[in-house]
C-alpha cells in the first residue's frame, strides 16, 4: 500500500503594507521611525530608541495557521472615537397634522373664472398698448408735418367781387404770381372758337376753367419761369417779354419758345360768398 507524505513549505507572502529598506512601513505624513526618548519609568534607564526586547509594533511576519502560513503586518492606528447624533425632524407631512395649513379657501371655485380673469387682463392690456401705440406715431408724425406759417400760405382765399369784368389781378400763392381774369363774353367765345387740336399743346378751353368769366392760372412762363405780362401780345393773352412767348386769352401757348400752357392750380368757388379759395 502507498504512502502520502505530505511536505510542507514556507512562502513569503507580500506585506499589505509597503516598507521601507530599513523594514518601517511607508506612510504619507507619518514618520513610524521616530521613537520617543528613554525615560526614568523604561526598563532601560540608559539607553535610549527602540528596546531591544520588544519588537515594534509596526514590524510584520509570518505565523502558522491551520489554514497555511499567514502574512502579518502590524500598524498602530489611533483610536478616534465617533458618534452620530440622530435628530428628531418633521420634514414628511402627515395627512392628519394639525399644523399644515389649508390653502382651500384661497383656491378659486370654477376654473373658468380665472381663465376669464385672465383674458379680460391680457384684452385691456392689449388695448392700452395699441393706443399708446397710436399716440406715439400720431405725434411722431405731428413733428414732421407743415408748420402754422406755411400752412397758413397752403391756401389763399381771393374776392372775386372786387375784380371788375375784363380786368387782371395777380396774387402771391406759395411764392408764386398767380393770375386771375375775369373775362368778357366776347373772350370767352374766342378762347373756345380757336382749333385747339392744332396747338402746340393741345387742351380746350372748358378743361382750363370752372366757370367760362373767370380764368385762374399760374403767371410763370413755361420756358425759363419769367412773369408774363398781361393784356400783351399777338393774341390779346399774355406776352412775356424775356423770350417772346406769346399766351391767348385761355393762357395757352401759341407763339415764341414756350413749349407748355400756363398752369392751372387747383382752386374751388364759394359760391354763396363770391369767393374763390386756391389750393
Amino acid at each position: 500500500m502507498a504512502t502520502v507524505q505530505v511536505v510542507k513549505k514556507a512562502v513569503n507572502l507580500a506585506p499589505t503594507v509597503r516598507t521601507l529598506p530599513s523594514g518601517v512601513p511607508a506612510a504619507p505624513l507619518i514618520n513610524f521611525a521616530v521613537r520617543a526618548p528613554a525615560s526614568a519609568h523604561d526598563h532601560h534607564h540608559d539607553v535610549s530608541g527602540p528596546r531591544p526586547d520588544a519588537q515594534p509594533r509596526w514590524a510584520g511576519g509570518i505565523s502558522r495557521t491551520p489554514a497555511g502560513l499567514l502574512a502579518k503586518t502590524y500598524v498602530n492606528a489611533p483610536f478616534v472615537p465617533f458618534q452620530q447624533h440622530r435628530l428628531l425632524h418633521t420634514s414628511v407631512a402627515r395627512k392628519d397634522a394639525p399644523q399644515v395649513p389649508d390653502f382651500s379657501e384661497y383656491r378659486a371655485p370654477d376654473p373658468e373664472t380665472n381663465r376669464t380673469l385672465s383674458y379680460f387682463m391680457v384684452g385691456s392690456l392689449g388695448v392700452l398698448s395699441a393706443s399708446a401705440a397710436k399716440s406715439t406715431v400720431t405725434e411722431f408724425l405731428q413733428t414732421m408735418s407743415a408748420s402754422a406759417d406755411v400752412l397758413a400760405l397752403a391756401k389763399v382765399e381771393v374776392d372775386l367781387a372786387k375784380i371788375p369784368m375784363g380786368k387782371n389781378v395777380i396774387i402771391k400763392w406759395r411764392g408764386k404770381p398767380v393770375f386771375i381774369r375775369h373775362r368778357t363774353e366776347s373772350e370767352v367765345q374766342e378762347a373756345r372758337s380757336v382749333d385747339w387740336r392744332s396747338l402746340r399743346d393741345p387742351q380746350p378751353d372748358e378743361d382750363r376753367v370752372k366757370k367760362p368769366e373767370w380764368l385762374i392760372m399760374l403767371g410763370v412762363c413755361t420756358h425759363l419761369g419769367c412773369v408774363p405780362i398781361g393784356e400783351a401780345g399777338d393774341y390779346g393773352g399774355w406776352f412775356c417779354p424775356c423770350h417772346g412767348s406769346h399766351y391767348d386769352i385761355s393762357g395757352r401757348a401759341r407763339k415764341g419758345p414756350a413749349p407748355l400752357n400756363l398752369e392751372v392750380p387747383n382752386y374751388e368757388f364759394a359760391d354763396g360768398e363770391g369767393k374763390v379759395v386756391i389750393g
